[in-house]
């Protein structure tokens, strides 16, 4: 469970190419724990905006704020992944859709290189969800789809290197050992949960930077601290649930959203997502009356746009809207410390920023109180 928990009212959704938002001072902390939402709605979070420093790159904020690289570069096209720029506003995209797979257990979703853990049982009065991003399978070495269960857990383990994987670094020059003890050369870093698939694991790192990539040889990989909170936190023989679905929708308070990720293996490949696959999963979700609120051009932009954000599809006139004037703004921490990642009040003068999207993306902002664990 995360331990920076408080209640804020954030922007749902913003607009973007040449609507400018307005920022101002409100204290944010790190959202990775949160409610379940009731009534059918499957949408928790809230996006937040950090302020880069000159030292930044996306890699020191996305570590920072418990994010994936590929999901936060996504989230801010025609940022410089190295050189952010000193003042850039960085969209922090901690805002989801759950993925639809049952609210039991750990759920991967691969397309979004992130992790769903449901701590408690079905009947509890009230249910948390934890998320997570990760690394996973690389092109050829796919994390496989389907339903497992945690089969062990291994604190302090030992890397055995398949003979698959060592022919490979043999090849390239760069023999393995039959086997690494535990300690700071060990690709696996501190734990690990075994799958009930043979060979398969969720495990820290060596490398945590560059997390949230396609890099794995099909284990997946999760940030030290994070592993580590799984580890006491998850028992052994949960369910496991993989999943690809780079279209998710969902409901919040009568707005339905659309998340929308390149499939697993597009990232290399270079392909898009057709509308028509948003189009199907919205139309699933809707029923006849619901369907003629939604504005379907909204959708196929969100597609070609493909930023990895919940966007609201459905005509803001069936709900009560009020004009947005603050987003989260979260100063950059100095270290990578767990106390870094608390709550902080960063005063920011008020000012204007032009959002970065290359198409005219239009959304629609009002305030929905956060649903964070409190």
């Amino acid at each position: 469970m995360s331990r920076y928990r408080h209640p804020v009212r954030t922007l749902a959704a913003f607009a973007v190419t040449a609507l400018a938002i307005v920022l101002a001072p409100v204290s944010a902390a790190r959202a990775d724990t949160f409610w379940l939402p009731g009534d059918g709605d499957a949408v928790v979070g809230h996006l937040q905006g950090a302020i880069a420093t000159q030292e930044d790159t996306l890699l020191d904020i996305g570590r920072r704020f418990n994010v994936g690289f590929e999901e936060l570069k996504l989230a801010n096209p025609g940022v410089d992944p190295w050189i952010p720029g000193d003042g850039t506003l960085i969209v922090i995209p901690s805002r989801f859709v759950l993925p639809d797979a049952p609210r039991n257990g750990i759920v991967l979703n691969l397309a979004e290189m992130r992790l769903y853990y449901y701590p408690d049982p079905i009947d509890a009065p009230q249910r948390r969800v934890i998320t997570h991003p990760v690394s996973i399978g690389q092109v050829g070495w796919s994390t496989p789809l389907g339903t497992t269960n945690i089969a062990a857990k291994v604190a302090n383990p030992t890397w055995y290197p398949p003979e698959s994987i060592r022919a490979e670094a043999e090849a390239d020059g760069n023999p393995l050992p039959m086997s690494v003890p535990p300690g700071p050369d060990n690709p696996l870093g501190t734990h690990a949960l075994a799958l009930g698939r043979k060979g398969y694991l969720i495990h820290g790192t060596n490398k945590p930077f560059g997390l949230g990539m396609r890099v794995s040889h099909g284990c997946v990989r999760m940030y030290p601290e994070d592993i580590v909170s799984m580890f006491e936190s998850v028992p052994v023989d949960t369910p496991v649930h993989v999943v690809n679905q780079p279209v998710k929708t969902g409901w919040r308070d009568g707005v339905l959203y659309v998340e929308v990720h390149p499939a697993a293996g597009e990232l290399e490949l270079g392909g898009t997502l057709p509308s028509s696959d948003a189009m199907r999963k919205v139309v699933a979700v809707t029923s006849e009356e619901q369907a003629k609120h939604i504005r379907w051009e909204q959708v196929t932009a969100v597609v070609e746009t493909l930023t990895g954000i919940p966007y609201a599809v459905s005509d803001p006139t069936i709900v009560q809207l009020k004009l947005a004037q603050n987003v989260d703004i979260v100063p950059v921490p100095d270290d990578l410390t767990l106390e870094a990642r608390g709550p902080v009040t960063s005063p920011v003068d008020d000012f204007n920023v032009s959002l970065r999207w290359s198409r005219g993306l239009v959304l629609w902002p009002y305030f929905l109180e956060n649903t964070r664990v409190q």
